[in-house]
């Protein structure tokens, strides 16, 4: 069970978290708590595995990367650890997820791939495939952003 104050606290995460030397401490006045009460909630929830990390969405088409694709790969299952963890090394990688194949669909392994051009995704996914041994892929381009949000537990 969560306490009214680590549900304000939650949702206050949810939202974009200040650019500022202490975010932490505007968040807090906020709600009308101290910083040292703010973190001290933080540090409990992180105690009892409520909160298992905090990230950073970086608007990839503002920053240089304008091509990025979904690499889908098909690697036999008692390689999938192994290839994952090389593929993972590659700085062009964010994200990397073993799945199911679907039916008429062979692919188990994928990679999200972003690049200053598609021909530069092309080059850093040859150089994934020779890395890992494996040439059975598929690169599935973005061509448009519809939706891209963080999850809400709470609202304010």
């Amino acid at each position: 069970m969560l306490t009214d104050l680590e549900k304000k606290i939650i949702a206050m995460l949810q939202t974009d978290i200040p650019v500022v030397k202490r975010p932490f401490l505007e968040m807090a006045e906020q709600i009308g708590i101290t910083e040292d009460e703010f973190l001290n909630v933080l540090k409990a929830l992180d105690k009892r595995g409520m909160i298992r990390r905090f990230g950073a969405t970086l608007k990839h088409q503002n920053s240089g990367f304008k091509a990025n694709a979904m690499v889908a790969w098909k690697v036999d299952e008692d390689k999938v650890e192994r290839t994952g963890n090389i593929m993972t090394t590659f700085r062009e990688i964010t994200h990397c997820y073993r799945r199911n194949p679907a039916p008429g669909w062979k692919y188990n392994l994928y990679t999200m791939v972003h690049a200053s051009t598609e021909e530069e995704c092309y080059a850093t996914v040859k150089k994934i495939s020779e890395a890992v041994q494996e040439d059975e892929y598929e690169l599935l381009f973005s061509r448009q952003e519809l939706k891209k949000t963080s999850m809400k537990y709470f609202e304010d």
